[in-house]
């Protein structure tokens, strides 16, 4: 079994409760729970983890370096500003999809920009949290053609 992590970013952690117009109603503990059956169905492990702090998601992209086969990212509010997640990423030579549960092109201008995207090989928005489980198989996939090779 591959181990896939599912990372993510600031104010995730409120998922369900804050601003459910545009996030939805199931929290992270729901989102979690469907990556896990999922990856099993799929054969994979999962490692799932949300942090506020911007240094904790770049020691999760380390420590998936030793031993993780993909990445799921949704690095919320930081997928604008971190050049240093970016920084983690591309030392990362696995898959990585990105994920944003809206449609961040709809929303304010500066959602716009991605620093996370340059190095993604895949970015699912405005999915909801549906995204999670597409990014999941397309990891997925990207391990099996890899493990052919």
């Amino acid at each position: 079994m591959s181990l896939i992590y599912i990372l993510n970013g600031p104010n995730l952690n409120l998922l369900g409760k804050r601003q459910p117009h545009i996030y939805g109603h199931e929290t992270l503990a729901d989102v979690e729970a469907d990556c896990c059956r999922l990856a099993s169905e799929l054969g994979h492990d999962i490692r799932f983890h949300q942090s506020n702090r911007e240094y904790e998601i770049i020691d999760w992209i380390h420590e998936a370096r030793e031993d993780g086969a993909g990445i799921v990212i949704n690095p919320a509010a930081f997928t604008h500003t971190s050049v240093a997640i970016l920084d983690a990423l591309n030392t990362f030579e696995q898959p990585v999809i990105e994920v944003h549960i809206s449609n961040v092109h709809k929303r304010e201008p500066f959602r716009h920009h991605s620093f996370v995207s340059h190095r993604a090989d895949g970015v699912i928005a405005g999915l909801g949290t549906e995204g999670y489980q597409l990014a999941i198989r397309r990891v997925a996939s990207l391990i099996e053609v890899a493990a052919k090779k």
